[in-house]
């Protein structure tokens, strides 16, 4: 992968001492942003920097309290998505805004249909959404379903449906967090054709090494503030990693050690679906087991299997040596086994509820008397469990959805720790968060290895599994393909499990 570089024209967004706040919180002080088109710039920070919020007032999703925006050289007050969207702003969102009921085609047109004169035209729409896939080489058809494609493949579309608009500057938050390496690729083609014809991106994504294949500068901010501005090709990641967190990170993989327990978890013979056939396994007091393998390999689909979010065909599970029957999320929790999801938005928080009410509302049994919640009680369990996450927070009454990326997955994980689980499950646990947040989930994911609980964790970072894992399960096609000990897995070991019934295939 070459890093193709493109020669910056003239501004066409500047945003000039931007201020917001939110109850309890000033998201933006004094930000000045510029960028240009023709280029990629990088914006880059810790979760809660505001990176968000700036890009959210440049799309018209949030009015901003004070500050000038000039677009294309004219000088705006507030926009809205509509107007945004006219001027040629499109922002592709890290939660994917997509109706799962609709088909591709009509996801891409949803508010700027092609319309007959009495009825929308089909066809029409499913033969321009063809037109502009082919042309990015995105292998989807536009007559599918949103619902029944992977998230990767939904979030190649809402590049696609962006594109559609004739973006002039393109806001890309986080776009490689579901995406595999090849569609990564692609990704990166993509926007060396955009910038080639004249675009501005501005890419946002907690993933640092991706930068030098694509960015051309980088905006750096932390604490709502402008922290520098500078070309990528004068500076180190390094340096980078320090402006973000206005500190040097010397461990990025934190490991405990802690002789390995008894077994606190066995899992035998489960098969779920298409995905998920004949998987066992045990986990053990005071280790942490990662799951590797390409997209596809039955990751997901087996810890929501033996979490109870999807039927089982077969299989036995045992907690602490007593088997248990797990055949719903309730009997899973009651079990004492728990999982953290990759989407946590979607499966793991309700965002419009408070920091309280979502630690509260899984270990109601603690807190009620007669179905009355006892609020001392509560307020106890609250406090303790924000208190040891260290989740960051104006207060428990503010929504879950104000928080940063990395205080939401503390709070999806602190209701779980209230509730005395003996088995957590992480899926990806570090999508699309910062670098610290990322070492701060390490910490708690070391800390539950020394209360005894057992955890294991499923991850498309390399990295990440081969840093912390004492032990790494790799699966592929669905089934279990190898097992190796953390201080003998490799890079190569682990793609070389992760590749087996690929090379059987192609050996066919």
């Amino acid at each position: 992968m070459s890093h193709v570089t493109a020669g910056a024209g003239e501004v066409v967004v500047s945003m000039e001492g931007i201020c917001k706040s939110f109850p309890g919180v000033k998201a933006l002080d004094d930000v000045s942003f510029q960028v240009r088109s023709g280029e990629v710039m990088a914006l880059l920070g810790e979760n809660g920097a505001g990176k968000s919020t700036l890009v959210k007032i440049l799309s018209g999703v949030y009015t901003r309290d004070s500050g000038k925006m000039r677009l294309f050289g004219k000088e705006y007050g507030d926009l809205t998505p509509r107007l945004a969207q006219s001027l040629g702003v499109a922002i592709i969102h890290q939660e994917l805004n997509m109706c799962g009921h609709l088909s591709v085609a009509e996801n891409m047109f949803l508010g700027r249909e092609i319309t007959t004169a009495f009825t929308l035209s089909g066809k029409t729409m499913e033969r321009e959404a063809r037109r502009v896939l082919s042309d990015l080489k995105i292998d989807v058809d536009p007559a599918k379903v949103v619902g029944e494609l992977p998230v990767s493949k939904q979030q190649m579309v809402e590049i696609a449906k962006a594109l559609l608009t004739n973006a002039k500057v393109l806001i890309m938050d986080e776009p490689t967090s579901s995406l595999t390496s090849r569609e990564i690729e692609d990704l990166f083609r993509i926007i060396g054709e955009l910038r080639a014809k004249g675009c501005a991106v501005i890419y946002i994504s907690h993933r640092l090494d991706e930068l030098k294949y694509i960015v051309d500068r980088v905006t750096i901010m932390r604490d709502g503030r402008l922290v520098t501005v500078m070309d990528y090709k004068e500076t180190t990641l390094n340096d980078i990693i320090s402006y973000m967190v206005g500190r040097e990170i010397k461990e990025k993989f934190p490991r405990v050690s802690r002789e390995r327990g008894r077994e606190v978890f066995c899992v035998q013979g489960l098969n779920a679906g298409r995905m998920v056939r004949d998987i066992s396994f045990t986990l053990h007091e005071g280790e942490i087991v990662g799951f590797a393998g390409l997209m596809g390999a039955g990751r997901t689909e087996t810890t929501r299997a033996i979490f109870g979010a999807d039927p089982k065909t077969s299989g036995r599970i045992w907690v602490d040596g007593k088997e248990v029957k797990i055949n719903s999320v309730r009997a899973a929790i009651r079990a004492g086994v728990v999982l953290a999801p990759e989407d946590r938005k979607r499966h793991g928080l309700c965002t419009k509820l408070s920091v309280r009410q979502n630690i509260t509302l899984p270990n109601l049994g603690r807190v009620c008397d007669f179905g009355v919640v006892r609020k001392r009680r509560e307020d106890a369990m609250c406090r303790k469990a924000v208190s040891d996450l260290q989740i960051k927070t104006p207060g428990m009454d503010v929504d879950a959805a104000t928080l940063s990326g990395g205080n939401q997955q503390k709070v999806v994980v602190s209701k779980w720790l209230a509730s005395n689980s003996r088995v957590v499950m992480f899926d990806e646990p570090t999508r699309g968060i910062d670098v610290a947040a990322k070492v701060e989930m390490y910490h708690l994911m070391n800390d539950l290895k020394m209360r005894g609980i057992a955890v294991m964790f499923v991850s498309s970072e390399m990295p990440e599994v081969l840093g912390i894992a004492d032990r790494v399960i790799v699966m592929c096609d669905g089934r279990i393909t190898g097992e190796i000990s953390g201080d003998q897995a490799t890079q190569e070991s682990v793609l070389k499990l992760a590749t087996r019934f690929e090379d059987k295939l192609a050996a066919g």
